[in-house]
């Protein structure tokens, strides 16, 4: 398995896994005791995703991580 960098991610478009497009990733949020990823950060998501997760501030959206199916060129996240 290839290490993905966290600078490699930011940037890149989230999208669901029917395709629509949530966002491009600004940030990451990590746990400070174990360091394991939390969520991503999207940056002014084209639609407020209440499935996803209800955290919502400064006009980004906080998806966790579980959600996460593929990382690519796009990073597919799946919502039941």
């Amino acid at each position: 398995m290839t290490d993905i960098l966290t600078r490699d991610l930011l940037g890149k478009t989230v999208v669901r896994a029917d395709g629509t497009t949530i966002g491009p990733l600004c940030d990451v949020t990590v746990d400070p005791e174990s360091g394991t990823l939390r969520e991503l950060v999207v940056d002014q998501p084209k639609q407020l995703e209440s499935m996803v997760t209800d955290e919502i501030d400064d006009s980004r959206l906080r998806i966790p991580v579980s959600l996460v199916k593929t990382i690519d060129e796009t990073v597919v996240i799946t919502i039941d």
